[in-house]
């Protein structure tokens, strides 16, 4: 026993040298990164007993672990095939004597799943109205409902609705002022005042809507415009896309120099779609650009040159002279260039959008309208409000994220789609 008590005060002195020694290092280490002298010893202290907690919780869970594993009951190995067999003699006595031979199990018949038919173009435009219709249509078709006549009430009621959807004022009066004059020429009832005022903005809509016509020059040109944020380079990728589909020749022109990372989405689109970009380096001269994009694209015969450019914001002087030398680069490269200087809004911004338009337009002469996010706001509003009061075509409207969301304005289906019942 006295030996035991030895060896144990041996190995316990030497298990208690190693530790200090430990942890005059750990306090030196300290002492290296800073640690002041009157903390260095805790602070050894605190590492040791860390790692012993650290050690034990480790210990006790592989312990656990391991009572897991006892506890699972073995696995049942399958039983050959040939021991359950009985022997053929014996197979042979318990099959029944039959002269007919046994009929054959019936197989049940599985019927055919169909494949479910892609939404129309209708259903796809009437579901990414639907904010737009919640708010516009079926308010009305609640106003009128509410109202055993047509009076001033109703028309006040009306216009109001007209002008939360973003109709804007001089829209909404001119088309309360219509209706004013249909009622007094016609004994309209409620009911029909609704289709009165579906084709009234109808009519509107189909006065200013034209599509391109992409023949009348090569390279056609499309100057795109607009401010950081409306979804101006994802709708050049998703016409790009779209015409190439249809076996044009499409280049891209990278004149967004100004946004980061404005150029490499560019050419993700690009390379999506299997055209060419043309792009400079960041900060570049956007004119540089244009000039660059317009030489490739007629020494490489194009059907369409698609232009990018700066979307900083419409209100700094600089910034919409730039426009313009872009406008004038362009012209002097092919002629009447650009053939198209669509400026992209977005819907959602409501009557800062018919802002933009205004002054983009004074700056670089604005040939047609893309109208983005629809899907996503109640002020469809919007694109009657364009037409009616700055005289621009609305070309694309865009009712989705997909590509092929983005569709040429049709003025019969937007109307339709908007005012369809459930």
């Amino acid at each position: 026993m006295e030996e035991f008590s030895k060896i144990f005060n041996e190995y316990f002195a030497l298990l208690v040298g190693l530790v200090s020694q430990w942890l005059r290092s750990v306090a030196a280490l300290l002492g290296e990164y800073g640690v002041p002298e009157a903390y260095r010893e805790v602070g050894a202290l605190g590492v040791f007993f860390l790692l012993v907690t650290l050690a034990v919780a480790l210990f006790i869970l592989l312990l656990l672990r391991l009572g897991r594993k006892e506890k699972r009951p073995p696995k049942a190995r399958p039983v050959p095939q040939e021991a359950v067999e009985p022997p053929a003699a014996a197979k042979e006595e318990s099959e029944p004597i039959s002269a007919a031979p046994a009929a054959e199990p019936a197989v049940a018949e599985i019927p055919e799943v169909g494949e479910e038919a892609p939404p129309s173009l209708f259903d796809r435009m009437r579901a990414g109205l639907s904010k737009t219709q919640n708010a516009l249509v079926g308010r009305i078709d609640a106003l009128l409902r509410g109202s055993g006549k047509i009076d001033a009430d109703l028309l006040e009621g009306l216009e109001e609705i007209l002008i939360t959807a973003d109709f804007g004022m001089q829209t909404t009066q001119d088309l309360i002022q219509s209706l004013e004059q249909r009622v007094a020429r016609e004994d309209l009832s409620v009911e029909a005042l609704r289709s009165v005022l579906q084709d009234e903005i109808r009519q509107r809509l189909k006065l200013e809507a034209s599509s391109l016509d992409l023949e009348r020059a090569k390279p056609f040109v499309i100057m795109v415009v607009g401010v950081n944020g409306v979804g101006k380079t994802t709708t050049i990728g998703k016409l790009a896309r779209q015409f190439s589909s249809q076996g044009k020749k499409v280049v891209l022109g990278a004149g967004d120099t100004f946004r980061a990372a404005a150029a490499e989405q560019l050419a993700i689109w690009g390379e999506r779609s299997g055209v060419d970009v043309i792009r400079h380096g960041e900060g570049a001269d956007p004119a540089a650009v244009a000039f660059d994009a317009a030489k490739a694209a007629v020494a490489r015969k194009a059907d369409l040159l698609i232009l990018d450019t700066a979307g900083r914001l419409h209100t700094k002087v600089n910034l919409m002279e730039e426009m313009k030398k872009i406008h004038r680069v362009l012209g002097r490269e092919i002629p009447d260039a650009p053939h198209e200087t669509l400026l992209v809004l977005d819907a959602t911004t409501g009557q800062n959008a018919l802002t933009q338009a205004r002054l983009f337009k004074e700056a670089v002469n604005i040939s047609g309208i893309a109208l983005t996010k629809l899907d996503g706001t109640a002020k469809g509003g919007m694109v009657v409000a364009i037409g009616a009061e700055l005289g621009l075509p609305v070309r694309y409207v865009g009712i989705g994220e997909g590509v092929e969301d983005l569709r040429p304005f049709d003025p019969d289906l937007f109307v339709d789609a908007l005012f369809q019942r459930s």
